[in-house]
């Protein structure tokens, strides 16, 4: 399944919230793994893992 840049960026932005206004400690790092076909898997680990595959073109991003 190809998910949208933009369900990316909403998925970090809302764990970077979590985190912040979370009283202890936290953690997220991001790995961009290159697939076949023009895509990339991008695993956002913070707790869970959270995979998404994505094309990788440039046109697919706003900002």
């Amino acid at each position: 399944m190809v998910h949208c840049h933009d369900d990316v960026k909403k998925r970090i932005s809302a764990l970077y919230n979590m985190l912040v206004e979370h009283d202890g400690y936290g953690e997220m790092h991001i790995d961009f793994k290159i697939l076949k076909k023009g895509q990339k898997e991008i695993i956002v680990h913070c707790g869970k893992q959270y995979r998404y595959v994505v094309d990788s073109s440039v046109r697919g991003l706003k900002n």
